[in-house]
């Protein structure tokens, strides 16, 4: 194998698939990159048998053919290389020769033979959606996935591909987040999965390179194929190929725990509010870790205290008529969706202080958050 590769393109490349390596694993090959050269271009893949990914670099090739090398330190060299045309040689041993300038090195690696292969897989249902919608989409649910090992299977976000919509939520038990976007989808094509959270990161990091992004999946796996905007100067070409496990096992009725009905709601400034409430909690600790809404006529006012910090009061003008309503929540649940959010125009409903607190836009998304006993 032999090809010419600039710089810059080759890091960015190993930066894209450097995340999904293992970091203690009891296969040596997992902590290696297949190199693949081709007429054109280079592909790199990594894997941890849960999660692989790969992708494609332009490069002249003179030798086609593959190897495998560490890659975290295989990264470490060419991001320190002195100039920007680098070269790549194999031998029959494995062992690359990378010169640069001045610089030569020689690594070790192992045969492209012995890496597991990326699973293609028959039989899946197939969708292709924007890239940005399913990036915004994700970010405004992510932050309610549970880290709690016990509870395995809310460790991830859960797509509904089904009455005609595309509906994703994730909880943690305490909070949910839940939205929704509107696509045609056919009886054979119906189906769910839960898609773990590492996986999940992966996607946010991975798309907004270019428009569409394809998704494919069955009872075991699923796909994304995100299409990279080759205007740019990244590098990279084609598409970049993630597949994933999923998280086996039945999701919970999610719905039970959307509230029918809320008495109230108000129209609230997102950025102003999410201000009002990290100022509020900046006094708080991890024992009293909750600040008090209170809506009164026109005014919402937040609240944070603590035995060893003292107090803190904020308060924001709001079109509110209705009776005086105290509730106390975590303030990290309220930050994190205003946070998530795009929109500027968010609802917040609620009830009383035993009742759950909601975030709502026009467009199909709900954040509902348990309240927190009022000291």
């Amino acid at each position: 194998m032999k090809f010419k590769i600039n710089q810059d393109h080759f890091s960015n490349g190993l930066q894209q698939v450097l995340n999904v390596v293992a970091t203690r694993s009891t296969m040596p090959i997992l902590s290696n990159v297949l190199i693949e050269a081709e007429e054109g271009h280079i592909s790199l893949t990594t894997t941890n048998l849960d999660l692989g990914i790969r992708c494609r670099i332009k490069a002249e090739v003179s030798e086609p053919g593959s190897t495998t090398l560490p890659v975290r330190k295989l990264a470490t060299i060419v991001r320190e290389l002195p100039v920007n045309e680098v070269f790549v040689e194999t031998s029959d041993s494995n062992q690359a020769k990378i010169t640069s300038g001045g610089s030569l090195f020689k690594i070790m690696g192992l045969s492209a033979e012995e890496f597991p292969p990326l699973p293609t897989f028959e039989n899946r249902k197939v969708f292709e959606l924007s890239q940005d919608k399913i990036v915004n989409m994700l970010k405004s649910v992510s932050y309610a996935q549970s880290t709690d090992e016990n509870r395995y299977i809310l460790n991830g976000v859960y797509f509904n591909f089904a009455d005609e919509k595309l509906t994703l939520v994730a909880t943690d038990g305490r909070r949910l987040g839940l939205t929704a976007l509107e696509l045609e989808i056919s009886e054979d094509n119906a189906g769910s999965l839960i898609l773990p959270a590492k996986t999940v990161g992966e996607l946010e990091r991975l798309m907004g390179k270019g428009e569409a992004v394809k998704v494919a999946f069955n009872d075991r796996q699923a796909a994304f194929e995100i299409a990279i905007d080759e205007a740019g100067d990244s590098g990279l070409i084609d598409h970049l190929y993630l597949v994933s496990k999923i998280v086996e096992g039945n999701y919970p009725n999610y719905r039970q725990v959307i509230p029918k009905e809320t008495e109230h709601r108000v129209k609230i400034e997102r950025e102003l509010m999410l201000e009002c409430v990290h100022r509020a909690a900046l006094v708080t600790s991890d024992k009293s870790n909750s600040v008090k809404l209170k809506v009164s006529k026109n005014l919402l006012e937040i609240s944070g205290s603590s035995t060893e910090y003292g107090e803190s009061h904020e308060s924001m003008a709001i079109a509110y008529d209705g009776p005086e309503v105290q509730v106390a929540f975590n303030p990290q649940f309220l930050m994190e969706p205003l946070k998530a959010l795009t929109k500027d125009e968010v609802f917040f409903e609620f009830k009383d202080e035993l009742s759950p607190g909601l975030f709502k836009t026009l467009d199909n998304f709900i954040c509902v958050i348990m309240p927190l006993r009022l000291n």
